[in-house]
């Protein structure tokens, strides 16, 4: 699978070239936007702002439609078995094209060769919070902590995650052992943090934020290259472990097949309406970056997200 994905991705600058005019007509009725996660996170709240701005450029309702579960092979399924015909799109868990090719996971979905890349959208730094409890106020201090209770501290993300990856990426340069729970998701995160069973969350932002407005959870600090501007306060993890960094990134795809001359006035107005600067307030607000990206800037991002994980993927040997 990996080699696909490889020979893909090379192929990916020379999708969507077409003059977006040969797409004028398009779309003719409502778009769906199948997305990999549960209403309220992170990615939700992207492909949601994402569809409102496309739904003023183009005069038609687009729709999102949650496909949570199995580590986003269930979106993934309902995607790759879509009508290719440009009116049901994909965000997927980006995991799924960077985490899942280097673990010993075999899915019933082709990720090379079942669908066409339209574009990067954004990505999301993840956030390294704790349960009050804990009595920890910054990172290094959570470190300590930590070291003093080998796998006593717990935390949970759905499984082979950006989350998930995160936490073992943490305890791989921290030098510190944490338990891992598998948890479907944010919700479920932060209710059994509440319910003390888990002890630590880590997760976009978008994800936490009304946790940590609740004071249900202590941010620590993000996984970022910089600090985020809704947060100026939220220290860098990097600046505890330096050139740490990890993101969730969210992508737009569609169908394999699906035609180019649709596929080109898609690349034409995503990277339109990512350069809107409303959008980017709104994108801001939640703690994301815009990533309007050329099928070349954004073949080059994926191949970078690949060596980020593969060795944390092969140092661990995770299953789906």
């Amino acid at each position: 699978m990996r080699s696909r994905l490889r020979v893909i991705l090379l192929l990916l600058p020379a999708l969507g070239v077409a003059p977006a005019a040969q797409g004028a007509g398009y779309p003719e009725k409502p778009v769906s936007i199948i997305v990999s996660v549960g209403p309220g996170t992170g990615p939700d709240v992207i492909a949601r702002i994402l569809a409102e701005r496309f739904a003023a450029a183009w005069g038609q309702q687009v729709l999102i439609v949650n496909r949570p579960g199995g580590g986003g092979v269930i979106a993934a399924q309902a995607a790759a078995m879509a009508n290719p015909d440009g009116y049901t799109l994909y965000m997927p868990v980006s995991s799924l094209f960077t985490v899942v090719p280097e673990s010993k996971t075999k899915i019933p979905v082709d990720v090379a060769t079942d669908f066409t890349l339209i574009g990067l959208v954004g990505d999301q730094p993840m956030v390294i919070a704790a349960a009050p409890r804990l009595g920890v106020n910054a990172l290094q201090d959570f470190i300590a902590y930590a070291r003093q209770r080998p796998e006593e501290v717990l935390y949970g993300a759905s499984r082979l995650s950006v989350p998930h990856m995160t936490g073992e990426l943490l305890q791989i340069r921290a030098g510190i052992r944490m338990g891992y729970v598998p948890t479907p998701g944010v919700a479920k995160v932060l209710q059994d943090i509440m319910s003390d069973n888990l002890s630590v969350a880590i997760e976009s932002m978008p994800g936490l934020a009304g946790a940590v407005q609740a004071g249900s959870v202590k941010p620590l600090a993000v996984a970022s290259d910089r600090r985020l501007p809704a947060y100026p306060d939220l220290p860098l993890v990097s600046e505890t472990l330096p050139g740490f960094v990890a993101t969730g990134w969210f992508a737009l795809m569609a169908p394999a097949k699906t035609p180019e001359d649709v596929t080109s006035r898609l690349e034409a107005d995503l990277r339109a309406v990512l350069e809107d600067a409303e959008l980017h307030k709104k994108f801001e607000q939640i703690g994301t970056s815009p990533r309007p990206m050329s099928a070349a800037e954004a073949t080059r991002f994926i191949h970078a997200e690949q060596d980020l994980w593969r060795p944390v993927v092969r140092q661990i040997g995770v299953e789906w």
